[in-house]
């Protein structure tokens, strides 16, 4: 009978650290999951950063350059 007993309370012990091991697993699942989703979203939602804007202007005889590097004008005299 102890020995029946003992085998039982194995068996016992055995699928509680399965059933906690499933749960522990599952959850990371989930955790990395959720991650991986909200990091595709942020991939898909980040403003593109916008290309400078260059033009020309043409004073006596030599060439002056303006553009916008988004940080502000810049005027190349």
């Amino acid at each position: 009978m102890q020995n029946l007993r003992s085998v039982g309370l194995a068996l016992a012990g055995i699928s509680v650290l399965a059933v906690a091991a499933v749960f522990t697993v599952s959850l990371t699942l989930i955790a990395g999951a959720v991650l991986t989703l909200s990091m595709i979203a942020r991939m898909f939602s980040m403003r593109t950063k916008s290309a400078p804007a260059y033009a020309k202007a043409k004073t006596q005889g030599r060439e002056m350059r303006v553009w916008n590097d988004g940080r502000g004008t810049i005027i190349d005299l």
